[in-house]
């Protein structure tokens, strides 16, 4: 059966409003450069300095802090277990997951507290704090007070991550934040991963003022935590519309230009007075929930990965202690090609949701691999597409939320939440791979293909979503995202 006319002419109507609505925003954003005067030459001078001022200082103070987290499974394998009498009890578990309730607890409030007091302040102060909590751990006595320690570390890195994936979305437009996002997970992700082979030397230190390798591991990586962290406060940059007298590295001329492009481009620059009612508010929308569970997903694989992948490859896999420090990095080196070379497509093609879809299924089809061939080899190569898929997806879920969220304390409130429930991804990630499981994991492996197929369905549901929503918005039948800066014409939700 043929359309008729009137239908025909209505589609073409709405795929008229759809280009009008993106010619739109790309209209804007070039009327702003003209306004502006800045060439494209300017334009490119300009982004590859905040390049480098920002994503490359957070993504190097994040390697230290996915580093201090995780650096539990390095310090198992080089003697902290038979020191701390970790073996044959669920203690290990105990010291992986206490971390994360403070950790989840200390979050909301660390994003109203990085506005108040600024980022450089913030973030190099907690990165100092906790760089002294790893040394303190090295000198631990029983498991009670590693977990103590652990409780600690938890306060203290709770505000890092929310506030750099805040921090990174007031710079950016949507579409180019895919790149950044990934950037930085990849600088801390590939970095960290190389930590298991740093981790191997440190242990040559064991007998040297009567410390065992494993302690050495705390108290060399504590104080590269604390360098690191002085050197943050030196880099660090404000919020791209704060008034504080910091330490300038644009232009007056060059920070407005880019707090007017990002206004034109989400109408979400300027941040209004904070008011607690307006904040609370914002979890009363469900997409931000749905974010926050494919990261709960997402995480629940990484941090399994992180904390008992050494394990796994010297008790499953057969591999030696030596061996498996060092086997711990290559799949986390394919993981960084994969989230950069992903994270371009979907900057490029202006997608969010194929993105993850695409991960995930690495991950689907890496996790049997991993678990239940028979072969040692091929399981390794399980590892590589899980490891690659599931890494990849952190910064791809946190480009998917920043693109679909209006409102700076919205987005904050967010951030929040989203990183929130990656903390509970990490107490689930402390839990599913129990010592009485080993050494095959099995309940392990089958929790962490539940995880990964439930953001298959909760990615698809929002698709349609947004689907619908953009439809009706083209129609005139509704607005988008409406905060409290009111609504920004031509905005849209990204697939």
């Amino acid at each position: 059966m043929s359309s008729s006319p009137t239908n025909e002419k209505s589609m073409d109507a709405e795929a008229y409003r759809e280009e009008k609505v993106e010619t739109q925003v790309e209209t804007t954003l070039e009327n702003v450069d003209e306004q502006y005067n800045i060439t494209p030459q300017e334009k490119k001078r300009i982004i590859r300095h905040v390049d480098r001022r920002l994503v490359l200082t957070v993504g190097v103070m994040y390697c230290v802090s996915l580093m201090d987290r995780t650096n539990l499974g390095a310090a198992s394998i080089a003697g902290m277990k038979a020191d701390l009498n970790l073996v044959g009890n669920n203690h290990y578990s105990i010291i992986s997951l206490v971390f994360f309730v403070t950790y989840i607890v200390f979050q909301p409030p660390s994003t109203i507290l990085v506005r108040k007091i600024g980022p450089r302040i913030h973030l190099s102060l907690i990165t100092f704090l906790w760089g002294g909590v790893m040394i303190a751990m090295g000198f631990s006595g029983n498991w009670q007070v590693m977990a103590g320690m652990r409780v600690l570390l938890g306060v203290l890195e709770a505000g890092f991550f929310p506030s750099c994936v805040y921090l990174l979305s007031t710079w950016y437009t949507r579409y180019e934040l895919g790149v950044r996002n990934s950037i930085f997970y990849m600088v801390g992700c590939v970095a960290s991963a190389f930590a298991g082979i740093m981790a191997y030397g440190i242990m040559q230190m064991a007998g040297i003022a009567g410390l065992n390798g494993w302690q050495w591991i705390f108290i060399i990586e504590g104080l590269l935590t604390i360098l690191i962290a002085v050197a943050g406060y030196w880099l660090l940059v404000d919020f791209p519309d704060s008034k504080r007298a910091t330490w300038a590295f644009l232009g007056e001329h060059d920070r407005q230009w880019i707090c007017a492009r990002v206004q034109a481009d989400r109408g979400d620059v300027k941040t209004p007075p904070f008011q607690l009612k307006n904040y609370l508010k914002a979890g009363l929308d469900i997409k931000i929930w749905a974010y926050a569970m494919i990261f709960f997903n997402t995480t629940t694989v990484t941090y399994a990965l992180a904390y008992f992948l050494p394990l796994i490859l010297t008790g499953n896999m057969g591999f030696s202690v030596g061996a498996a420090q060092c086997l711990v990095a290559p799949p986390y080196a394919l993981a960084g090609i994969v989230m950069y070379g992903t994270s371009k497509f979907g900057d490029k093609y202006k997608v969010r949701g194929p993105i993850i879809l695409f991960n995930t299924m690495l991950v689907i089809i890496g996790l049997p691999i991993m678990g239940f061939h028979s072969n040692a080899a091929v399981r390794y190569f399980g590892v590589f597409l899980t490891t690659a898929g599931a890494n990849s997806n952190v910064p791809a879920a946190m480009s998917y939320q920043a693109n679909n969220i209006r409102g700076q304390w919205k987005r904050a409130f967010c951030s929040a939440t989203f990183v929130a429930f990656g903390g509970i991804g990490g107490i689930a990630g402390s839990l599913v791979f129990r010592d009485q499981d080993f050494p095959g994991y099995k309940p392990g492996l089958y929790a962490c293909i539940a995880t990964t197929l439930l953001t298959l369905i909760i990615v698809g549901a929002l698709t349609f979503h947004f689907w619908r929503l953009n439809r009706a918005a083209d129609r005139g039948e509704i607005e988008l995202e409406t905060d409290e800066d009111g609504y920004q014409p031509g905005f849209r939700y990204t697939y």
